[in-house]
């Protein structure tokens, strides 16, 4: 109770300006939850069609109360579904922390996430459906609210595999992690469901997976010296457009160790560190943090952040180099993905390369007898918004890899969307599903759904 009315008078000082709710009657409640506050948000879909699962960001600098506890929020769309009263099988299961029935809207899952580490929240995150053009009201209730349990959809850690400490981010439908320092590899599942834990906790080969459970699904990406599914890179020789420098391929390593995969010495050459940022329910992050890149043209470091999205078989890139120190002009950043090797479907249009075909899965060591799995599509894109200008180039090295080069803003920041796909998952499984996907996250990536702040209510 004391949490309610502090929550109440600190927003009184609101009403000034935000005015008061006319009636009750319309306001969300959830069994004995009656919230008598709330922040209206209008969320805007500018695309002509309709979005299914669309992110939604809100920034707390852009937050009218921004010292609030996750806990004292619940985002509502009143257009929603209510949930019913569940049954007393469900609570024997679930407790007191189950949602009750809903009366006026439905419960959105939401994230209060912590980007920086300093223990205060940076972005509001939620996911919803927008028909097209729509503009819809969401609220934002306000009062303490421990129930709700949600499933997990998206799953990030740094696990240690194989003797190999390397990060992990995943949906239900498709997953990634890093093997090779920045080159990511890809795996496809063959029904919803979260599979790092168990690579990662049993140590199980990602080929050989299927054989604990089938449904687990495979690696669906040979990575090898590539860019796999997903890498950076610099172009640093103008006059090379197809020459790329990339941090694990440099002169150090080229001297002490010439015919690895791997960096050098972790004194001596590139280094990397991983970091969880966040871990679910409905998005999680990873980061990579390279130091001590010295591609014999110039000295960098940068930290990466992946994040993968509930529902979706994308997770997008966010790269910012902290230092950039190149010894010639005109370098430009970069970022592709490795051609498939059975190649016979390639796209590329603006921002957007798609690169997909039969191929066959198999471990990469053939260290046994085990007969490989031939299906008929595995499909990998690359999408980078307009406003970094990205101009594509083919790079014969490292086993033939699609490239955009790009324009880092003024923070030197740029990112990009990595797309995963296979023939053998629940959807997108031919190249045509899969492109028409691939075109359609490229619009919202280009037109994201945005917020706006409405006003404080107070209910009378």
């Amino acid at each position: 109770m004391k949490c309610k009315l502090l929550i109440v008078s600190v927003i009184a000082s609101f009403a000034g300006v935000a005015g008061v709710a006319a009636g009750g009657d319309e306001w969300y409640s959830q069994g004995d939850f009656a919230p008598q506050a709330r922040i209206v948000y209008k969320i805007t879909n500018p695309l002509n069609r309709s979005v299914t699962d669309a992110s939604v960001i809100i920034k707390r600098d852009n937050f009218p109360l921004p010292d609030l506890h996750e806990m004292v929020i619940t985002i509502v769309d009143p257009d929603g579904e209510p949930r019913p009263e569940p049954s007393d099988s469900v609570l024997n299961v679930q407790g007191g922390h189950q949602l009750r029935a809903e009366k006026n809207g439905r419960m959105l899952f939401h994230q209060l996430d912590d980007l920086d580490k300093d223990g205060i929240w940076d972005e509001l995150f939620f996911q919803t459906d927008l028909k097209a053009g729509e503009t819809k009201t969401i609220y934002i209730y306000l009062g303490e609210n421990i129930r709700g349990w949600n499933k997990h959809h998206t799953h990030a850690n740094i696990g240690s595999y194989c003797r190999h400490i390397m990060p992990f981010w995943e949906t239900e439908e498709v997953g990634w992690k890093i093997w090779f320092a920045n080159s990511c590899d890809a795996y496809g599942k063959r029904k919803p469901m979260l599979v790092a834990p168990v690579l990662y906790t049993q140590n199980v080969d990602g080929y050989g997976v299927a054989n604990i459970n089938y449904d687990y699904g495979s690696d669906i990406q040979e990575v090898a010296p590539s860019f796999g599914a997903s890498a950076i890179c610099l172009f640093e020789f103008p006059d090379k457009p197809s020459t790329v420098s990339m941090p694990r391929k440099t002169p150090v390593k080229a001297q002490l160790a010439p015919e690895s995969l791997w960096n050098a010495g972790q004194i001596s050459d590139t280094r990397y560190a991983y970091d969880v940022v966040v871990n679910g329910p409905i998005r999680s992050m990873v980061k990579i943090k390279a130091m001590n890149w010295d591609s014999g043209n110039g000295y960098y470091e940068y930290e990466q952040f992946y994040t993968a999205y509930a529902h979706h078989n994308y997770c997008i890139s966010d790269v910012y180099f902290t230092v950039f120190q190149p010894r010639k002009a005109d370098v430009l950043a970069g970022c592709g993905m490795r051609k498939k090797p059975q190649e016979d479907n390639f796209v590329q249009k603006g921002g957007i390369i798609i690169s997909s075909g039969a191929e066959e899965v198999r471990d990469p060591e053939k260290i046994d007898k085990r007969e490989n799995i031939v299906v008929d599509f595995i499909g990998g894109a690359i999408i980078v918004p307009d406003c970094y200008k990205p101009q594509y180039r083919y790079v014969p090295d490292y086993e033939g890899n699609h490239v955009f080069c790009v324009t880092p803003d003024a923070n030197r920041h740029y990112r990009y969307m990595v797309c995963t796909a296979w023939s053998e998952g629940t959807k997108l499984t031919d190249k045509e599903a899969f492109g028409k996907y691939v075109f359609e996250m490229a619009e919202e990536l280009n037109q994201p759904v945005t917020a706006q702040f409405v006003e404080v209510e107070i209910k009378k």
